[in-house]
């Protein structure tokens, strides 16, 4: 696994600079993901007020699930103590508790567990660990949102190529995503490919919802419930 710690001063540029190509940046993906989570939420009548970032680095995501989500509390995990330190100087104002994994005993107290890009970091043989612990940290029916990059778009594998703390990535399909979540005791609430437009081709970008079936979304989110 790639160590964070070696990256996480540089981390804010390295990722922009992947992103550059497509005209954005770590912000807008950050924002978009939870907008879209936020989406997905409100169709399904769900409101988590206790939430986790899996894999929160230096906390770009956390005033989002904030601001779109509504959420009262956020807990940031990471394994990078010097990424949790950056996040903590970054979010002092807000309601937030950042912990390393190793530190945190899952409580069954969280109602939606959000994690972005992480799994791809994670050795194959170890994921079924880690979705045992994010099962753990949820409550009965409690939400998993996992996002990850979607190695069938040619601009994802062209990103990833160009950032250098994922040179070790193991990426995995929705499907495989889908077929590890049911086996660690997850039900699969929906599959969704997202931001398939370059900021060139933007004005395109309000069709996107109704092609967020189709793989062809630099990301996915593959949302589910957890069924203790």
């Amino acid at each position: 696994m790639t160590d964070f710690d070696s990256y996480a001063d540089e981390y804010v540029a390295a990722l922009d600079r992947g992103l550059a190509i497509s005209g954005e940046n770590r912000v807008f993906f950050a924002r978009g993901r939870v907008l879209w989570l936020a989406g997905c939420l409100k169709k399904l009548g769900f409101t988590p007020k206790r939430v986790i970032d899996y894999g929160c680095g230096t906390g770009t995501t956390v005033p989002y699930l904030r601001e779109l989500l509504g959420a009262d509390f956020v807990i940031g995990l990471d394994i990078s103590p010097r990424s949790l330190e950056i996040a903590r100087v970054a979010h002092q104002s807000l309601p937030v508790e950042y912990k390393l994994t190793g530190e945190y005993v899952p409580d069954g107290s969280a109602d939606l567990v959000y994690c972005n890009g992480v799994f791809h970091h994670i050795q194959p043989n170890e994921r079924a660990e880690v979705l045992g612990y994010i099962a753990r940290c949820l409550r009965p029916d409690g939400i998993f949102a996992l996002w990850e990059n979607n190695p069938w778009n040619p601009g994802t594998r062209f990103v990833m190529s160009r950032i250098p703390f994922d040179k070790d990535a193991v990426t995995l399909s929705a499907r495989l995503a889908k077929a590890l979540v049911r086996r660690a005791g997850f039900s699969v609430i929906k599959t969704d490919y997202c931001f398939i437009f370059p900021r060139i081709l933007r004005v395109l970008r309000s069709v996107e919802p109704w092609l967020s079936g189709f793989p062809i979304g630099a990301q996915y989110q593959v949302l589910c419930k957890n069924n203790p």
